[in-house]
């Protein structure tokens, strides 16, 4: 049954069809419903009035009643402006119009009293306001007394007059209608627990806060429901996998054992051993296992998941490894291949460019159970490749992959669903973790492996290029490589190849006698494959390169990373690109050359790089600089359209309600206890289009 929240918005008084089809279009608001949970983003406070000498330019906006003393026009065409001069009864300061001059002309008398809102800035001694919001002063505005709610809107909404403004009094006739309709949507034990407020209050609140301290209470109540259910839904979808699918035991460990006395070439971190040990529990559960399983560029990923692959091959089942690239699948396939070889297992490497008549191969060896690992691209989705049984599928760099491919790889064992183990090197927040992959269980390989060295960031300016390219020759003359990187960015790719292609040819200038590589995202694939082998048989000393590099180069021997224009990156490819070097026992450098001037947020980028190397605590100074969606491309994810919580902000609160929703599902999964009915309807009314964007199946 529709209910009053589902009334399309057009019915609302103000609105009408052509303000509906803007709003459906522009903010995605169709019913009532959706405009009350269309929540402000700031406020501007109108609960007190300044007087002009109290006035500092730090202040954001304020409000100052006063009266037009005189009004002059100054300058002549573009540069003319309306100056008006606003008196109270500690000082003077003026009023600025550079546009609607003619009608502010008429609008505005002198004598009378006005109340002026805007942003104060100095100029001399005396304070201005550029184009302020402009009334005259009645007894109800005189009180003051309230935080006004500004609503994110686009700019086609602005121009077809329909700004936020307009928004306010559209919320103020909803909530007028609305207010006893708004139902509970936590259960008292919750409210009584954590002291919040009614769910009408929030609301009402939220829109209209009387002071901040109501505000704050809405706020609170707000996020924490919309976290709160985010995670009983992961939760119980975790609970429910763990009931439903089977999985195949695997306790045999004969193989292992094998590969631990007599091929491990080095020893294993007691992080990796910690990961194997989970991975391990779960494989000999009987309950299919979902992993993440993250670990920084390096940290020895490939390494554990061949181990785990024995696990499952110990039980007579294969083993699948799926990379986003042919350069990554073809590196895995590489490092998989030796200790594959030493141990008599067959194993095979299946991408677009396969050869037809290797692929008939592949897939009889599939099918047969000859062949026991596959590593390969999203090749290994199609139709055609069957396994015999397959006991352990391995996404690696699993945020590239969509939902529909990561189940496609699911279902190619019918009867027992394979375990899945999902790989990661870009360091995800403990808060982001949660949200996104709230139904896995997660693993995290924490330390380098021993014999590592740190890589030491420094951050130069282009001033110090000579010193720089000193630095270079001596690295180079040591008998060790070079990565020169230069960033790509989408909307001008002339211009990038243009750059790339200068900074190629100044590199040949400052270093005639070296044979220099060059690989761009423009490039034929095998021209950049033999330009990379020539790098990596260090043919090479120095790699010009774009972001293509990100993923793929292994090549211990090249100790310096130099960034061109370290500021146009974001951190976490920042990180990524670094990872690139420190592959061998050599110490191993990143510099960071930028032009002088930086803003704010590439400061404390360069910053966080130079200080540390720790990829989670890179990844939370990232998720604060630039959101969850950007971070992890998920903007489609659908998990992350909060409408209220901020992932960057609200960690405690993402703990408190991921606790809280535990509990609530260890004691009643089926949400039949009478203090769960609240839960039990909300699940029932939130929508049934929401998915969950880690979800295998």
């Amino acid at each position: 049954m529709p209910g009053f929240f589902d009334t399309p918005v057009e019915f609302l008084k103000g609105v009408g069809p052509q303000r509906a089809a803007l709003l459906n279009k522009q903010l995605g608001i169709f019913a009532f419903g959706d405009l009350i949970q269309h929540y402000p983003f700031r406020y501007e406070d109108r609960t007190r009035f300044y007087t002009i000498n109290e006035l500092t330019e730090e202040m954001p906006f304020v409000q100052v009643k006063g009266t037009i003393t005189k009004k002059e026009m100054i300058g002549v065409g573009p540069k003319k402006r309306l100056v008006a001069y606003f008196k109270d009864e500690t000082g003077e300061m003026e009023l600025v119009w550079f546009q609607g001059i003619k009608w502010m002309l008429e609008k505005t008398q002198p004598g009378v009293a006005y109340v002026a809102f805007g942003k104060p800035v100095k100029y001399g001694k005396r304070f201005s306001i550029a184009h302020p919001e402009l009334e005259p002063l009645t007894e109800k505005n005189e009180k003051g007394g309230y935080l006004q709610p500004v609503y994110p809107i686009t700019e086609v909404l602005r121009k077809r007059h329909l700004d936020s403004k307009v928004l306010v009094k559209l919320q103020q006739e909803l909530l007028a209608l609305a207010k006893n309709k708004i139902h509970e949507t936590l259960p008292a034990t919750i409210l009584r627990q954590f002291k919040f407020i009614s769910k009408r209050e929030a609301i009402v609140n939220i829109h209209f806060p009387k002071h901040n301290e109501r505000l704050e209470q809405a706020r609170q109540r707000l996020k924490f429901e919309e976290l709160f259910y985010i995670q009983l839904r992961l939760l119980k979808l975790k609970l429910v996998k763990k009931e439903k699918y089977k999985g195949q035991i695997f306790n045999n460990a004969t193989l292992l054992t094998q590969f631990y006395n007599e091929h491990l070439p080095f020893q294993l971190t007691g992080a990796q051993k910690r990961v194997i040990k989970e991975i391990y529990a779960d494989m000999r559960s009987g309950k299919q296992m979902n992993r993440l399983l993250q670990g920084d560029v390096g940290s020895g990923k490939t390494i554990v998941s061949f181990v785990c692959m024995l696990i499952a091959l110990g039980g007579h089942a294969q083993g699948a490894l799926m990379a986003p690239t042919e350069i990554l699948a073809q590196q895995h396939y590489k490092t998989l291949s030796k200790f594959a070889e030493q141990m008599h297992i067959t194993i095979a490497l299946l991408t677009g460019s396969t050869k037809k008549s290797e692929r008939k191969e592949i897939h009889e060896g599939l099918r047969e159970g000859s062949l026991k690992i596959l590593i390969g691209t999203h090749a290994l989705l199609e139709e055609e490749v069957q396994f015999k049984n397959l006991g352990l599928a391995i996404v690696d760099e699993q945020h590239r992959f969509g939902v529909a491919q990561r189940s496609k790889l699911w279902e190619k064992n019918t009867e027992v669903h394979p375990h899945v183990l999902v790989m990661t090197a870009t360091p995800i927040p403990r808060t982001l973790a949660m949200t996104l992959y709230g139904d896995l269980d997660v693993s995290v390989i924490d330390e380098l492996p021993s014999g590592r060295k740190p890589i030491k960031t420094i951050h130069k300016y282009d001033s110090h290029r000579l010193e720089v390219n000193g630095f270079l020759q001596q690295q180079i003359k040591s008998g060790r490589q070079v990565y020169i990187v230069y960033p790509l960015i989408d909307e001008s790719e002339k211009l990038d190849l243009k750059h790339l292609m200068d900074g190629y040819e100044s590199i040949c200038r400052a270093f005639p006698d070296e044979a220099i590589s060059i690989v761009h995202g423009k490039m034929k694939p095998d021209a950049k494959e033999y330009e990379m082998t020539r790098f990596a048989k260090g043919e090479t000393s120095i790699m010009v390169a774009t972001t293509v590099i990100e993923v793929g180069v292994d090549v211990p021997n090249a100790s310096v990373m130099v960034i061109e224009n370290a500021e146009r990156f974001g951190l976490s490819q920042l990180h990524q690109l670094r990872g690139r070097v420190g592959r061998g026992a050599e110490q191993s450098y990143c510099i960071l050359m930028t032009s002088f001037k930086l803003s704010a947020d590439s400061k404390k980028r360069i910053e966080t790089m130079v200080r540390t190397n720790n990829g989670f605590e890179i990844a939370e100074t990232d998720l604060q600089l630039r959101g969850p969606g950007d971070l992890m491309g998920t903007q489609q994810s659908g998990v992350l359209d909060l409408l209220i919580a901020d992932l960057g902000k609200d960690a405690k609160l993402l703990q408190a309600a991921r606790e809280t929703a535990l509990q609530i599902l260890e004691k009643d999964p089926d949400l039949l206890h009478p203090d769960n009915g609240v839960i039990r309807e909300q699940v029932g009314r939130m929508r049934k289009s929401m998915v969950n964007w880690s979800r295998i199946s």
